[in-house]
């Protein structure tokens, strides 16, 4: 088990949300998790947070930045906005129930 870490509020600013699709679903089998991160996130701050919030090991953090669409809305273009994604590679035998709360 890693150890018990302090949780401070700069954590919840840093992960913002279970990212859950079809492929994240793939890859928590092994051992990985996605989250939808601040832009500004930075890798070690991101496996602090994870760390802190969830109690358990990171061994690695690789981070995407999602380009926002341009979509139309009623015969008008919009764009959405851009975000970053962050898979979390947890140490063997860890996971992470995204399901429930923090």
């Amino acid at each position: 088990m890693a150890k018990k870490q302090t949780v401070d509020t700069r954590h919840y600013d840093v992960v913002l949300a279970p990212h859950i699709t079809e492929k994240s679903t793939l890859m928590s089998e092994n051992d990985a998790v996605v989250f939808k991160v601040a832009n500004d996130a930075t890798k070690p701050q991101i496996k602090e947070a994870v760390e802190a919030l969830f109690d358990v090991k990171v061994t690695g953090v690789n981070t995407i930045v999602q380009k926002g669409k341009t979509k139309r809305w009623k015969g008008r273009p919009y764009k959405r906005s851009d975000f970053k994604k962050a898979i979390v590679t947890l140490a063997e035998g860890q996971s992470i129930d995204v399901t429930g709360g923090i």
